[in-house]
């Protein structure tokens, strides 16, 4: 049974046990039991809608509400307890106290739920709450963030919280994925649940199945996703660009793996010694490719002959593109009689530019002696 489902047939019964003593009362004091049937019900459904209300109140914020009014109460007594209005009437006296005792603990839940923790302590001095930080707040995670696998490291070795939640509706769909007929999806869903079962057998990280209410059916995955996360008061992890700038806009705190993988990323520049395994040929026919540990491709130039083989280069430049970074570097110590061939290819190369310029040059002049003469008539 879901917690979703022990909640209505908890209301159900308040509601028929408020029905049943609004009879029993009923028939004893009138004889008939249906006007004290009706109250009860009544009265049971005004608490639901109450309960309802306040859906969005957590036990800490009843408590510090709760705090405030006596607080509020004890100083409305004390006000009262002056005899300011002892020569007033008693109507008047009544007026004033009720007044009196209503703004005062109004007061004193408003300012008690605007508080935070520390300043509990100017009013019990030698009580200290134990502080809640960033680290230690639940994280909601997603479902790409579930499948990338690299939660599971961070969280052992405790850049993440120790406290994961993870919604119904993601488990619901890590298990669809599982299940399909595609065997990329099916491939990601299984990982997923892996990686889930390894968080949940983990002693450092406290995995939690929250389950959500009916009123979020309506609603999409990621819009779902951030409804949680300001509920529970939690922040959020992903990989989603797009569901980042959704959360922010709502005040929702984000923690985006993309966005720690490129703070992380080394800063290269140009005169920097790498030592880099040359993985396969480039575009052009004297150059080779190698990759950084995180992905971005370094293009060495006059290292066709070293793939395979892991040398040490010297960054040249650096290029932006829309698919990331593009380092070029040449060789620490370049063969000369390579470095001889390059040069001599390229001086080849530049002659042969300069005689084609120069044939069609002479082409054009040649073209132009006879071209016939156009004569006025």
């Amino acid at each position: 049974m879901t917690p979703l489902l022990t909640i209505n047939l908890l209301r159900v019964l308040f509601v028929t046990f408020c029905a049943v003593i609004g009879a029993n009362i009923s028939s004893a004091l009138i004889g008939n039991l249906w006007p004290g049937l009706v109250l009860g019900l009544v009265l049971g459904l005004v608490v639901v809608l109450i309960d309802r209300l306040l859906k969005g109140v957590s036990l800490r914020l009843f408590s510090s509400a709760t705090f405030g009014l006596l607080l509020g109460l004890i100083f409305a007594n004390l006000l009262m307890a002056s005899q300011v209005l002892r020569y007033q009437s008693e109507t008047m006296q009544w007026s004033v106290r009720l007044i009196v005792y209503a703004v005062f603990g109004y007061l004193g839940m408003m300012l008690a739920m605007r508080s935070s923790r520390d300043e509990f302590s100017l009013i019990i001095p030698y009580v200290r709450f134990a502080r809640e930080t960033t680290q230690h707040e639940p994280l909601v995670v997603d479902t790409n963030v579930i499948i990338d696998g690299r939660i599971a490291d961070l969280c052992a070795a405790g850049f993440l919280s120790r406290s994961l939640i993870v919604p119904r509706f993601i488990l619901d769909e890590l298990q669809l994925l599982a299940d399909s007929r595609e065997p990329t999806k099916r491939e990601r869903g299984r990982r997923g649940l892996e990686i889930l079962n390894q968080l949940q057998g983990s002693r450092e990280v406290e995995l939690t199945v929250h389950d959500s209410t009916s009123e979020d059916v309506d609603l999409g995955a990621d819009a779902r996703l951030v409804r949680i996360a300001k509920v529970l008061k939690a922040r959020l992890l992903t990989n989603d660009y797009a569901l980042s700038q959704v959360a922010r806009l709502q005040r929702v705190a984000v923690l985006n793996l993309s966005d720690l993988t490129r703070a992380l990323r080394p800063t290269v520049v140009a005169g920097d010694e790498i030592d880099l395994h040359l993985v396969k040929e480039g575009r052009e026919s004297h150059q080779a490719v190698g990759y950084l540990p995180d992905a971005t491709m370094i293009v060495v130039n006059h290292a066709r002959a070293h793939v395979g083989k892991t040398r040490t280069v010297v960054v040249a430049s650096a290029l932006q593109t829309t698919a990331g970074r593009l380092i070029f570097a040449e060789f620490k110590t370049a063969p000369r009689k390579r470095r001889f061939r390059a040069n001599r290819f390229e001086a080849l190369s530049q002659v042969h530019f300069a005689l084609r310029h120069c044939r069609s040059c002479e082409e054009s002049a040649k073209a132009a002696r006879h071209r016939p003469t156009a004569f006025a008539a």
